[in-house]
């Protein structure tokens, strides 16, 4: 019984304290955006950050791209002037036909934690990052910024 009790409390304090979130809606995407935080549309580059400024969401959309997919994990590694390996950036099949490519970078210099998902199909491709400064890629911060990432859903 006590164990019942306990796992209720949890239940029920989580959902109090749970975030509540407001929708980001473009014609071709959506993705939720944490109670607070700032949006801002840099000539069509969204960015989504805490007013803390502490790390952003960043999505930038792309069509007719002529990217082979055999290219596409180059891509990825190039923007971040990485000299890792390409098998780093894991690749996977994803909904509506996309190819989705996953990749994570710690940048020493800049002391910055980047995450990255693009996904691409024939000449589309919507690439996605979080960066973050290193002492805050914990606690609060880390979820708010992974289930703000994990919200992004493309409508087409």
């Amino acid at each position: 019984m006590k164990k019942i009790i306990l796992f209720t409390a949890i239940l029920s304090g989580s959902l109090f304290f749970a975030q509540k979130a407001t929708t980001y809606d473009s014609p071709n995407y959506s993705i939720n955006v944490p109670e607070g935080w700032r949006s801002t549309n840099d000539s069509d580059i969204i960015n989504i950050f805490p007013t803390s400024e502490i790390g952003a969401i960043t999505i930038s959309e792309y069509h007719d791209l002529n990217l082979p997919k055999t290219e596409a994990k180059k891509f990825i590694l190039a923007l971040y002037k990485s000299e890792e390996a390409e098998k780093k950036v894991k690749e996977s099949r994803g909904k509506k036909g996309y190819t989705e490519y996953f990749y994570e970078y710690f940048d020493e210099k800049e002391k910055l934690f980047w995450i990255t998902r693009a996904f691409q199909k024939d000449k589309d491709l919507y690439l996605v990052t979080i960066n973050c400064g290193q002492k805050f890629w914990n606690g609060n911060y880390m979820t708010l910024f992974n289930e703000t990432f994990n919200s992004f859903k493309i409508k087409k």
